[in-house]
């Protein structure tokens, strides 16, 4: 009996797994348990006869000082638990690399191109050829008899996963693939290398071609824990690809439990791609490239999200922002009061249709979205889940957008024109409406995926702060970019405070790095935090599936004015930036908030 083997996981697999968990605490939800659950079983199940056969047949062993004693199979109880800790550090590294990355953006319906078919056909191709030299290896015996157990054992379980999911796969940025294979195979080299050299496990040389990696790692050694990283994360992409197909495709799967089934991960990755929806796809995809480039904070803020919730959010994002465009974009008022009455007839003709679930598939909304609005606005109309939104809020924000349409002077004189912010309640109404329908329709979504219980009393009470908060998002927008919006001829700043400080709307326009905008902006900072402290209670009162990602958005947002009000800061390009780490920072001490 000793605890060489033991001191190994006390000293070397164990504070990896506590920091890691540490690290990944505040994201954890029921699907990524179940995910660590589901891979350990698997990789339990698969490894242990395998590992029983290599001790049994002394391929290697294990000295008798350096382990407790408990086995199962002739597995000492010590290797038991690196079946458990590797695969446990393995998927959390992934959870965080992948925490991220939207899923579901990398599918496609089509057939893979050329390159991704040959990648395709010769991943096959290596996995099987490793298999059957594996058996040749095993076959033939002596020195290469461990190199073939380890390839003859890990390649069918690479051949399937591969055929599954490798388009998924290849599509999916290295850094959520390939690093977290680097890593851990890299640290368990070093780990390996010490337990070797120590004794704690031995390799017995007839069964070992006698390469080494470096010096104490035995090449066979390397190669396992090569293999079982990558079967980890093979094994994790599929589970991801069978989850965003589930989530991604309402209409092939309605109702998907928070926990599918084996059964159901198998079947969402047997499905025909021809199914999928292509519109649905690239909807999805421009939706979230639209998030990650107009909105740094509330494309971090999104990764807090899981599930159809997810979703929905970002396409809704992605139809406010496209409506935005249209209107912003246009050169003449009348082009501009023209995408109105398009974007109005839209919802009307998609709140009347009694099919409103499928609305890209209805031919009356269909027909009007293709006929008249450009192609690269029609998905983000075409997939806004007005089935799930009240259209109140939507009408509401295309009145704001009329608001900003009064600071076109094409009717009168830069020196005649009245803007339309006169006073602070102009400021608040115009807020409310382009920002606080917003953080509306975004709580309606909470509400429908969300699995606790809400009564109809609680909910209007969290939508009317789910308002204010949007409003006070908004004044930080608006003192953020009272450059940017001066150089399109606009001024948000009440043309009241501005008389009262001496100025004109037009001075703004002339010269909007004037100091005295600056008290201004600090005013109009002061007005937001006093409206978002009036509003955050009501965080804690969301449902608790939602709660923290909600305050990962506010609490990003909001930094953004706490970076504005810090002394002797300079705009960059007349917008306030956060940097990254100050915003990873921000968004981990909201999700610790819960």
């Amino acid at each position: 009996m000793g605890f060489d083997y033991a001191l190994v996981h006390l000293r070397y697999t164990i504070p990896p797994a506590i920091a890691l968990t540490l690290l990944y605490r505040p994201l954890f939800n029921r699907t990524d348990l179940y995910k660590i659950a589901f891979l350990i079983s698997i990789a339990f199940v698969s490894t242990l006869p395998w590992d029983s056969y290599l001790v049994r047949c002394k391929v290697w062993t294990y000295p008798e000082d350096a382990v407790i004693g408990p086995t199962l199979l002739s597995v000492p109880a010590e290797e038991l638990f690196f079946f458990v800790v590797q695969t446990y550090n393995t998927t959390l590294l992934y959870l965080i690399l992948n925490k991220p990355i939207f899923h579901p953006s990398y599918l496609s319906s089509a057939k893979p191109r050329k390159g991704a078919e040959f990648q395709w056909n010769a991943g096959q191709l290596i996995f099987a050829a490793s298999f059957i030299t594996g058996l040749g290896l095993i076959w033939n015996g002596d020195e290469g008899t461990y190199l073939g157990l380890i390839i003859a054992w890990a390649g069918p379980f690479a051949l399937l996963l591969w055929s599954l999911s490798s388009q998924f796969l290849i599509a999916l940025p290295l850094s959520s693939t390939v690093v977290p294979i680097a890593i851990p195979t890299l640290y368990l080299w070093m780990v390996d290398t010490l337990a070797l050299k120590r004794g704690t496990w031995v390799i017995e040389s007839g069964t070992k071609l006698g390469i080494h990696l470096w010096e104490g790692l035995e090449i066979e050694e390397a190669l396992f824990f090569l293999v079982t990283n990558v079967l980890i994360v093979f094994g994790l992409v599929a589970f991801d690809h069978a989850l965003s197909i589930l989530l991604a495709f309402p209409i092939l799967f309605p109702d998907v439990p928070e926990l599918p089934s084996p059964v159901l991960l198998v079947q969402a990755l047997l499905t025909d791609r021809s199914r999928y929806g292509t519109e649905r796809i690239i909807g999805i995809q421009e939706g979230v490239a639209r998030l990650k480039n107009k909105s740094r904070s509330f494309y971090l803020a999104s990764s807090a999200f899981t599930g159809r919730l997810r979703i929905n959010l970002v396409l809704l994002y992605s139809f406010c922002r496209v409506a935005d465009d249209l209107i912003d974009d246009c050169s003449a008022e009348s082009d501009a009061r023209e995408w109105i009455g398009k974007l109005t007839h839209y919802l009307d003709l998609a709140y009347a249709s009694k099919e409103a679930r499928l609305v890209q598939k209805h031919p009356d909304v269909h027909s009007y979205i293709t006929e008249n609005f450009p192609k690269s606005s029609q998905s983000a109309l075409q997939l806004l889940p007005t089935h799930l939104l009240s259209y109140g809020p939507l009408y509401g924000l295309l009145e704001g957008f009329k608001t900003d349409l009064e600071f076109h002077d094409s009717n009168f004189s830069k020196a005649l024109r009245t803007f339309p912010i006169a006073n602070e309640h102009d400021l608040e109404v115009y807020a409310a409406r382009v920002a606080g329908t917003v953080a509306e329709l975004c709580l309606e979504l909470v509400f429908h995926h969300t699995n606790s219980v809400t009564t109809t009393a609680q909910r209007e009470t969290l939508i009317r702060s789910g308002g204010r908060m949007g409003i006070a998002l908004q004044y930080v927008n608006i003192a953020r970019d009272i450059s940017t919006d001066a150089a399109i001829g606009r001024v948000y700043l009440p043309t009241s405070w501005l008389k009262g400080a001496g100025l004109k709307p037009d001075d703004v326009l002339k010269n909007p790095d004037n100091p005295a905008i600056d008290v201004l902006r600090a005013r109009l900072l002061d007005k937001a935090f006093g409206i978002y402290r009036e509003a955050q209670p009501a965080l804690a009162q969301l449902p608790i599936d939602a709660r923290a990602p909600m305050r990962v958005a506010v609490e990003s947002y909001m930094e953004i004015g706490r970076v504005l009000r810090e002394k002797g800061y300079k705009l960059k390009k007349g917008r306030a930036t956060v940097p990254i780490k100050k915003r990873l920072a921000v968004a981990w001490k909201a999700l610790n908030q819960g």
